[in-house]
């Protein structure tokens, strides 16, 4: 790892809820969400080369799908922030260990590309600062900007007004069908609930909250369905996102973990703890 100088961990996200609230005369959807960051993700570690050169190697923990090197929003991101700071001649070897499965609910890649805006702004020594990576995050994806805000949040928007949450740390099981579910087709989807009420936080913490895609998920994509009733057999389980993942809070990491050896073939997962912000102990050099 001698080449590589800078490591970050690029947490998964639930959403435990998802309201959508209307949609935009720009096609956009208005939403509702509490974005959950999990000590758990895909582990990214950056080194400069001169030339401008931009390289990026992707190893997996499981057989999961991913998108071609060329197309990995790691790459884009790299691109995008060094065209924001006019300095073509920097580069940097990147190193992706991917644990999280793409079209999963769980935001891999924007939090991948997250982890590439911070560190290479750290690397190539760009002071840019957190608002500045958020913006240019924007234009990558949607979820990008709470990623590089680093912290669980309450959105609206197009989840793109964020505001910083307070959560308990809760153990949760998230389980992932062998399915990966296109986002822009759960949006166009007629069905699809777009008039919710605007709720207040309030309303969260007392529970009244629900997914709006969770049931077009389901019906477009049975494994989804499938996955939701097992889990539901244990605890309260619901979908994140617009899925494929499902997940459910436990007392403790024995007891969730238990549930995830129990898993019937064709479910994939993974127990971790919800944090509010990333910190030194998983955010490091």
């Amino acid at each position: 790892m001698s080449d590589y100088t800078l490591s970050r961990l690029a947490p998964a996200k639930l959403n435990l809820f998802l309201h959508i609230t209307g949609r935009r005369a720009d096609g956009y959807h208005q939403l509702q969400t509490v974005f959950q960051l999990l000590d758990y993700g895909d582990e990214l570690h950056f080194g400069i080369v001169p030339g401008g050169k931009l390289s990026l190697h992707i190893s997996h923990a499981s057989p999961i799908k991913s998108v071609p090197v060329e197309d990995n929003l790691v790459i884009a991101a790299a691109k995008a922030l060094r065209k924001v700071a006019d300095i073509p001649e920097l580069g940097a070897n990147i190193k992706l260990f991917k644990r999280l499965p793409m079209g999963a609910g769980l935001g891999g890649g924007s939090s991948d590309a997250a982890a590439t805006l911070l560190a290479l702004n750290q690397l190539w020594q760009l002071d840019f600062d957190i608002d500045a990576l958020r913006d240019i995050g924007q234009q990558l994806g949607a979820d990008v900007p709470v990623f590089v805000s680093g912290r669980s949040a309450w959105a609206e928007g197009t989840g793109d007004k964020l505001e910083p949450l307070d959560l308990p740390r809760h153990c949760f099981l998230v389980l992932t069908p062998e399915v990966s579910v296109s986002t822009a087709r759960i949006f166009a989807e007629e069905r699809l609930t777009r008039d919710s009420q605007p709720i207040k936080i309030t309303d969260f913490m007392t529970g009244a909250t629900r997914n709006d895609c969770q049931s077009i998920t389901c019906k477009l994509y049975p494994e989804v369905g499938q996955a939701l009733e097992w889990l539901s057999q244990f605890a309260e389980a619901r979908m994140t996102g617009t899925g494929a993942s499902v997940f459910a809070k436990f007392a403790d990491s024995a007891s969730a973990e238990a549930v995830l050896q129990k898993r019937p073939s064709g479910l994939v997962g993974f127990v971790a703890h919800g944090i509010n912000s990333l910190t030194p102990d998983i955010l490091h050099n």
